[in-house]
């Protein structure tokens, strides 16, 4: 086993996306090694999100990915970002006598993990050229506006157990559909 020290970095991307899986990367500094870990869409259901399977998930993925990596809690150390998607994480960490550096993730294993999530939902169908690994609410409404216009099909990559998801935005993207369906209909009719 290798015993030289390690710093490894933990991330994620499209935890607080609206649609499609979210990962979790790892990125070894002194290596460049990366990994990712995907979470599927379907743990941010209603039920699935009221039970906190996100989070205990993220947590399973973290211990095997720090296993693979090789990771040696006397030697190495653990960058870890402050999102709340690893609540369970840092927990789990403090109760184990792990040591971890809350930590801004920046650079490559940012770079890499959005890119992974950006790569995914063009694999769903996602082909808008304003998608850019950026997340934020520019990135929320092309994803919002592409399930809207095939919402029947589209509705299953909604992590539909947000709250807002719920309360606002299902009902404005069924109003939305049927409106695309109305105008697209009127044009190939004329």
């Amino acid at each position: 086993m290798n015993s030289k020290p390690k710093t490894i970095e933990i991330d994620d991307s499209g935890t607080g996306d609206l649609v499609g899986d979210a990962f979790i990367g790892f990125h070894v500094i002194e290596t460049g090694q990366l990994l990712f870990k995907e979470i599927p869409v379907n743990l941010y259901n209603d039920k699935n999100l009221s039970k906190g399977a996100p989070k205990k998930r993220i947590l399973q993925v973290v211990k095997n990915g720090l296993e693979e990596l090789g990771y040696n809690k006397d030697i190495d150390k653990i960058r870890l970002c402050r999102g709340d998607c690893f609540d369970m994480v840092r927990i789990y960490f403090e109760k184990n006598a792990i040591y971890y550096e809350p930590s801004v993730i920046d650079g490559i294993l940012q770079t890499a993990v959005e890119a992974k999530f950006v790569t995914h939902l063009r694999n769903l169908g996602v082909r808008s050229k304003n998608l850019t690994i950026e997340s934020g609410a520019r990135r929320y409404f092309i994803l919002f506006n592409w399930v809207y216009r095939d919402f029947p099909k589209r509705e299953k990559y909604v992590k539909s157990g947000f709250k807002k998801w719920k309360s606002v935005w299902r009902e404005r993207a069924i109003e939305n559909y049927k409106k695309h369906k109305n105008s697209t209909y009127k044009k190939k009719r004329e």
